[in-house]
């Protein structure tokens, strides 16, 4: 199980998604997009993955 938080990135913001590393990539994405203007691709977001788990 994956878990990103955008409080994390810089965001003052309480969105956490958690599950499988597609699923959180997709909403993550979403939401980032969505809330706060930046669309991350999905590359872009497998680094924050990576670099967490790491």
């Amino acid at each position: 199980m994956i878990k990103l938080r955008c409080n994390d990135y810089g965001f003052e913001c309480n969105f956490v998604v958690e599950g499988e590393i597609a699923h959180v990539i997709e909403e993550f994405g979403k939401h980032t997009d969505e809330e706060h203007g930046i669309d991350y691709s999905k590359e872009a977001l497998m680094q924050f993955i990576l670099r967490k788990t790491s």
